[in-house]
């Protein structure tokens, strides 16, 4: 089959990765398309995925969005039309929705966030499998637009999944210079701690005010203990980091092994979803900062004290991590990709 799956995220490059390497290895033609957004680009290139890219993100604004939505929409019809897709799979691409409804490709989406809007309700409502954890109850997705027998549900993580075959790569840490900060892989003989932070997704359309995430970077920045480095979404949180012109502050400069780096870490601190789950998945100590309404998968870590909410700053516990870094419950991602291919009706 020929099978095109879309990127418009920084996170989509990391979960689809395994995807693709089934599908490929299975004999199947994979073709890429990639958005300017984020280190989405960066993260294909650095596995190595080459890609094709149209567009941009629209910015925080609805109008803005639509409009986005609309000039990368028809650039990708324009692009898929001749090339006569058998089947089409993103996480969570309205534009793939778009494209894949107007050219009649059948879809699979992928997502483990339940609140997302308007966005996940057209994507969920074009494609014929929806693939998200089991944390999320039935009506919950129905809801957002996923009827019942659309679903595949899977346990555990989709972090589970692609995060299967991680082994932590302690290069990382000489990309970043921490190992001129005294930052080693077994971290023996090191008092610093290392902290991974992850802003608010600003431009989503189910981010809500989060005053918390600057007061944690004060907070991580007065603690001389702490070096903080900052994965940031957009240019305007790595601007708003790189003036404050404070050395424990780390701001990559491209996109990086994020997923060694918290392997490496102490704890990580995000507003976002995916890191706070690698975290998890990894075995490294989380707190959450999201300030959008929390979906169930996130509901079913904090009760089980494996994600831990911050809500006051000064709240957090800077410490030592023991224990070796590497995947707490792997699973085989070929659940991924069979739930995908269930969507055309092939195997």
């Amino acid at each position: 089959m020929r099978i095109w799956i879309d990127c418009t995220a920084a996170a989509h490059p990391v979960v689809l990765r395994p995807v693709i390497a089934l599908l490929r290895e299975r004999g199947h033609e994979v073709a890429i398309t990639a958005r300017d957004y984020g280190q989405t680009e960066g993260l294909l290139e650095r596995f190595g995925l080459e890609y094709e890219s149209f567009g941009s993100h629209g910015g925080a604004g609805s109008g803005s969005k639509a409009l986005a939505l609309a000039g990368r929409s028809a650039a990708l019809a324009r692009w898929a039309r001749p090339q006569r897709f058998d089947l089409a799979i993103a996480h969570g691409s309205v534009d793939l929705a778009t494209v894949g409804t107007v050219l009649r490709i059948p879809q699979a989406q992928m997502q483990d966030y339940e609140y997302a809007g308007l966005q996940r309700k057209l994507a969920w409502k074009a494609a014929r499998r929806v693939i998200v954890p089991d944390a999320i109850p039935i009506d919950r997705l129905e809801a957002a637009g996923a009827r019942a027998g659309k679903l595949i549900r899977y346990p555990g993580l989709k972090e589970d999944y692609y995060l299967s075959d991680f082994t932590p790569d302690p290069a990382v840490l000489a990309v970043l210079g921490l190992d001129g900060l005294g930052i080693r892989p077994d971290r023996d003989g090191d008092d610093r701690v290392l902290v991974v932070v992850r802003p608010p997704p600003e431009t989503s359309a189910y981010h809500a005010e989060n005053p918390l995430y600057e007061r944690v970077i004060d907070r991580l920045c007065a603690d001389p203990r702490a070096i903080t480095v900052l994965i940031p979404r957009t240019d305007g949180q790595r601007n708003a980091a790189i003036a404050r012109e404070d050395p424990s502050l780390l701001v990559p400069a491209t996109a990086i092994d994020a997923q060694s780096l918290i392997a490496y870490s102490d704890l990580v601190v995000s507003a976002g979803g995916t890191m706070n789950r690698e975290a998890v998945a990894l075995g490294v100590p989380v707190w959450t900062i999201f300030s959008g309404r929390m979906g169930a998968v996130d509901e079913r870590l904090i009760a089980a004290g494996r994600l831990r909410e911050l809500r006051n700053a000064d709240a957090l516990e800077l410490a030592k991590r023991t224990g070796e870094p590497g995947p707490i419950d792997p699973r085989d991602p070929a659940i991924l990709a069979d739930g995908a291919l269930e969507a055309a009706g092939k195997d």
